[in-house]
C-alpha cells in the first residue's frame, strides 16, 4: 500500500522541497486509494458514522412527520375560525386558549353564518362524557359535543336518528349498543342514564343538549362548489382581531392540547436521540482518526519524505474522511427511512405520539442526514488532520512506537478549559431548579470532553494505582509499563468507555434520583392513609366525591388573567398551603381567590387586589386576592363552587381519606390504600422514563462496542510484531493472551472509573437542586446493576476484540 502511495506521489511529480503542491482532485484520488488499502481498519469508524445518519435519518423523518395535524372532526370544514392564540406551553405543561366571552361567541356565529355560500357556521363545545359498559368505564374518547358539531367532519347517522330531547345520545358504533339501548354515560356531575338514539362510526358522543364550556372553534361548512378563498376572506372581514381565520392544512392549529402535550414528550425523546448520537459520533468518530493517525505515523512520514506537504497532508485525511462520510451516511439515510415507520408506531404505542400519527417520507429530512454525516466525519478529522500535518520525515524511519509528547499545549489548554467549564456548571446546577436536568447534561459533556482532551496526563497515576495489585508480576509489570508507554493508544481506547458509562451512570442516576424524590415529595404531602382514586376516568365526578364525603378535594381548571393562562384549582376543607400575606379562611363565595408568590410579583398582586379573571366558560369576574401562598396546589386557588360554575367538564383529583368508604357502581372510582396508590403511579411513571432511559444508554451502548472493538482491533493488528518478539521471548501463548486481556481490562477500569467520575459530579448538583427545590434532603441513587451490566459489556467487548486478534496474529503463517 506504501508503494502504490509512493507510486501515485511520484507520477504527480509531488516535490516538497520545491514548494510544488498537489491538485485538488489528486489528493481525493489518493486518499480514495489509501482508504481502499486501508479499509479494513476504517470499517470502525464507518459503522459508527452509518449508525448515527441512520439514527439521525430516523429521528428526523419521524420529526418532520410529527407535525400538527387538522383534527378528523374539522375534516368537512371548509374554513375554521379559532380565538386568539394565548395559551402555549409552561414547564412542561400546555394550557389551552382563551374561549371567546359568550355574547361573542353567539354574535360571531351569526355573522359568519351569514357569508354567502356558507351553509353551516357551528360553534364547537365540547365537554367531559364516557360510557359505562358492565360496570366498566370504556377507554378511549371521553368528549361529548352538540350534535350540530358532527356536521364538522362531517359524520353521518350509521343508524338511528339524531339526539332530540335531553335524555338521549348519538354514540360511537364500536360500542356494540343498538338505537333504543340505555347507557350509563358519565359527564362531570356524576352518571347518568340516556336511551341511545343512533350511532356513528366516528369516537366521541353527541347530545341534543348539555351544559357545555366555552366556544374556541367555529367552523364553517361551505356549500358545494363555492369559493373556499372567498369565504375566507368575508370570515376574516367579520372576525377581524377577535380571532384567527384558518383554511387548508393551518387549520392543524386547532389540534386537542392533549395531542399538543403527547407530541411535546415525544420531541423529547427524538432531540435526546439526536443530541446524544451527534455527540458520541463526532467524539468517536474524532478519536478513531486521532488514533489512525498514532498509527499511521511511518506511512505518513513516508509521504512526507517524497514530497507531501502539510497543507496536502490535512488535505489527504479531509479526503479520506469524506470518502468513509460519503460512503456512511448513504447507507445511513438509506436504513433509517426503512426503520423510520416501526420507530414511529413504537413511539405511538408507547403514548409518545397521538394515535392519529403516521411517519411520511419527505426528502428534506434525509438530505439534512446525509449533510449532517459528511460534516460530522470533517469535524471528526479535523484534529487528527492537524496532527498528521506534524508528522517529520524522519517518522518514516522510526520502528519503536513510543509517545514522547502525549500531552500537546493544545490539549492542555482546551482539557483545562472543558473541565472548567463542566465543574462550574455542576456547581451551577446546585442553585438552579427549573433546567436541573438539561444543565447536568452540559455538565456531563463538557467534563467527558475535557478528561478525554486530559486522558495523556490523567492515565498513567491512574495506570499505576488500578496495577498496584499486580505489579510484582511479570505479566503484571508487562501490563503496566505497555500502558504507561503507550498512553495515547492506552486514552483512545479509554475514551468510549468513559462516553459509555459516563452517561449510563448519569442518565440512570438522575432517574432513580428523581424518582426518589417524587417519593418523598408525595410522601410528605399526604398524611392519609386511603385514597379515592379513579379507575380508568381522567378524574372523579362530583357525585363519587360526594359519596364519598371526602373532606378536602381539588377541582383543576384554567383560567386566564388578560391573555395570560394559570393553573387553578377548586379547594374544599382544609387545605395544605404556605401564608405568606393574607388569610387563606377568607377564601369564600365566588369573588375571591388566593394566588401563589410568583404569579402575584409578576401581575404586581397583593392582598386586598381585585383583578380580572377569565374562566373555561368564557365568562369574567373581578376576583379579590385575599391571601398570597408560597406554595399551593396550583397558581390561583377558587372555591370549588366557583370552578364548577363555569368549568362544566373539571373532574376532581384523588381524594385522601382517614378510613375507607363505600364507593357507588357505575362511578369510574376505586377506594385504594395511598402505599398502593404511590407504588401505582411510580411504577407506571418508571416505565415511561425508563423507555427513554434504555434508548439512551442502548445508543451508548451500541457505540462503545464499534468504537473499542475498532479501536483494538487496529491497536492489536499494530502490535503484531511485538506479540511476536514477545512469543519468541520465551512468554507462552496463553501468557500473551492474558497479557493482552489484562491491558484491555486495565483501559475498561480507567474509562469506567473516569466515567463514574463525571456522572457523579453531575449527579452531585442534580441532588443538591432537587433539595433545595423540594426542601428535603435527596439522596443520590445509583442503579448498580446496570452500571455494572454497562461495565460488563464494555469489559466483554474489550477482550474479545484484543484477544482474537491477538491470537491469530500469534498463529504460524501457512506454507
Amino acid at each position: 500500500m506504501l508503494k502504490r502511495a509512493q507510486k501515485q506521489v511520484s507520477a504527480r511529480r509531488v516535490q516538497g522541497a520545491t514548494g510544488r503542491r498537489w491538485r485538488g482532485g489528486g489528493s481525493l484520488a489518493l486518499a480514495w486509494d489509501l482508504a481502499r488499502g486501508r479499509w479494513g481498519s476504517l470499517a470502525g469508524t464507518f459503522l459508527a458514522l452509518g449508525l448515527a445518519v441512520g439514527i439521525l435519518s430516523m429521528t428526523g423523518l419521524v420529526f418532520a412527520s410529527a407535525q400538527p395535524q387538522v383534527p378528523a372532526r374539522y375534516a368537512g370544514a371548509a374554513v375554521l375560525v379559532k380565538t386568539p392564540s394565548t395559551g402555549g406551553e409552561a414547564n412542561g405543561l400546555f394550557y389551552p386558549d382563551k374561549p371567546w366571552p359568550p355574547e361573542q361567541a353567539r354574535s360571531l356565529a351569526e355573522r359568519l353564518g351569514r357569508i354567502p355560500r356558507v351553509a353551516a357556521a357551528v360553534p364547537d363545545r365540547t365537554f367531559y362524557a364516557q360510557a359505562v359498559i358492565g360496570g366498566k368505564p370504556v377507554a378511549g374518547d371521553t368528549q361529548g359535543y352538540l350534535w350540530p358539531s358532527a356536521a364538522l367532519a362531517p359524520y353521518r347517522l350509521a343508524a338511528g336518528k339524531p339526539p332530540a330531547g335531553p335524555d338521549e345520545v348519538v354514540v360511537s358504533r364500536a360500542l356494540g349498543l343498538a338505537p333504543g339501548r340505555q347507557v350509563t354515560v358519565l359527564t362531570a356531575t356524576g352518571p347518568a342514564s340516556y336511551s341511545v338514539s343512533g350511532t356513528v362510526a366516528s369516537p366521541g358522543y353527541y347530545f341534543a343538549q348539555a351544559r357545555t364550556g366555552g366556544v374556541r372553534v367555529i367552523g364553517l361548512v361551505a356549500e358545494a362548489g363555492a369559493d373556499v378563498a372567498a369565504i375566507e376572506r368575508a370570515a376574516r372581514a367579520v372576525v377581524g382581531a377577535k380571532g384567527l381565520v384558518l383554511s387548508g392544512e393551518a387549520r392543524s392549529a386547532t389540534e386537542p392540547v392533549a395531542d399538543v402535550q403527547t407530541r411535546w414528550f415525544g420531541y423529547q425523546i427524538l432531540s435526546g436521540m439526536a443530541i446524544l448520537v451527534a455527540f458520541t459520533a463526532v467524539f468517536i468518530v474524532a478519536s478513531t482518526f486521532a488514533f489512525g493517525v498514532v498509527q499511521r505515523r511511518r506511512e505518513l512520514g513516508l509521504l512526507r519524505t517524497v514530497g507531501a506537504t502539510p497543507r496536502q497532508m490535512r488535505a489527504l485525511m479531509h479526503g479520506e474522511a469524506l470518502v468513509i462520510g460519503v460512503s456512511a451516511a448513504a447507507a445511513g439515510v438509506a436504513v433509517g427511512t426503512v426503520c423510520a415507520p416501526g420507530f414511529g408506531q413504537t413511539l405511538v404505542d408507547l403514548g409518545f405520539q397521538p394515535r392519529s400519527f403516521a411517519v411520511e417520507a419527505r426528502l428534506w429530512p434525509m438530505l439534512a442526514c446525509f449533510a449532517a454525516g459528511l460534516v460530522v466525519a470533517q469535524l471528526g478529522v479535523w484534529a487528527a488532520s492537524r496532527r498528521a500535518a506534524k508528522v517529520v520525515p524522519l517518522e518514516a524511519l522510526r520502528e519503536a512506537v513510543v509517545d514522547e509528547r502525549p500531552m500537546t499545549a493544545g490539549r492542555w489548554v482546551f482539557g483545562a478549559l472543558f473541565t472548567l467549564v463542566g465543574v462550574v456548571l455542576g456547581v451551577f446546577i446546585a442553585g438552579e431548579s427549573d433546567s436541573v436536568i438539561q444543565y447536568s447534561f452540559y455538565a456531563a459533556g463538557t467534563l467527558i470532553v475535557g478528561l478525554s482532551l486530559l486522558a495523556p496526563a490523567v492515565i498513567p497515576p491512574l495506570v499505576r494505582a488500578v496495577s498496584w495489585p499486580v505489579r510484582s508480576g511479570a505479566i503484571g509489570m508487562l501490563v503496566r509499563q505497555s500502558a504507561l508507554t503507550a498512553v495515547r493508544r492506552t486514552a483512545s481506547t479509554a475514551a468510549p468507555v468513559l462516553v459509555t458509562v459516563g452517561f449510563a451512570v448519569l442518565v440512570t442516576g438522575m432517574v432513580e434520583t428523581n424518582v426518589g424524590a417524587n417519593g418523598l415529595r408525595r410522601a410528605a404531602a399526604v398524611q392519609a392513609e386511603w385514597v379515592l382514586a379513579p379507575q380508568d376516568t381522567p378524574g372523579l365526578t362530583d357525585a363519587v366525591v360526594s359519596a364519598a364525603h371526602g373532606s378536602s378535594s381539588t377541582l383543576p381548571t384554567t383560567v386566564y388573567t388578560g391573555d395570560r393562562p394559570f393553573s387553578a384549582a377548586g379547594v374544599a376543607g382544609r387545605t395544605k398551603a404556605d401564608v405568606i400575606a393574607g388569610d387563606l379562611q377568607n377564601l369564600q363565595g365566588g369573588q375571591t381567590m388566593a394566588v401563589a408568590e410568583w404569579a402575584a410579583r409578576e401581575r404586581g398582586w397583593r392582598v386586598g387586589t381585585a383583578a380580572p379573571v377569565a374562566f373555561e366558560d368564557g365568562q369574567s369576574l373581578r376576583l379579590t386576592v385575599v391571601a398570597v401562598l408560597k406554595e399551593a396546589p396550583a397558581d390561583i386557588l377558587l372555591t370549588r363552587q366557583t370552578v364548577r360554575d363555569h368549568d362544566p367538564s373539571a373532574l376532581t383529583e384523588p381524594v385522601y381519606l382517614p378510613i375507607p368508604t363505600a364507593v357507588p357502581a357505575d362511578t369510574g372510582a376505586v377506594i385504594e390504600k395511598v402505599t398502593d396508590r404511590m407504588a401505582g403511579i411510580e411504577e407506571h411513571e418508571d416505565e415511561l422514563v425508563w423507555v427513554f432511559v434504555l434508548i439512551l444508554v442502548g445508543l451508548s451502548v451500541g457505540y462503545s462496542a464499534i468504537s473499542i472493538a475498532n479501536t483494538l482491533l487496529m491497536a492489536t493488528a499494530n502490535r503484531a510484531t511485538d506479540l511476536r518478539v514477545l512469543r519468541l521471548s520465551g512468554a507462552t501463548t496463553g501468557q500473551v493472551l492474558r497479557t493482552v486481556a489484562l491491558e484491555s481490562t486495565l483501559v475498561v477500569a480507567i474509562g469506567a472509573l473516569l466515567g463514574i467520575a463525571v456522572a457523579v459530579t453531575a449527579l452531585v448538583g442534580i441532588t443538591t437542586g432537587l433539595t433545595n427545590m423540594i426542601g428535603m434532603t435527596v439522596g443520590m441513587i445509583l442503579p448498580w446493576p446496570i452500571i455494572g451490566a454497562v461495565i460488563g459489556i464494555c469489559l466483554l467487548l474489550a477482550v474479545a476484540a484484543s484477544v482474537i486478534p491477538a491470537r491469530t496474529a500469534l498463529q504460524p503463517p501457512r506454507p
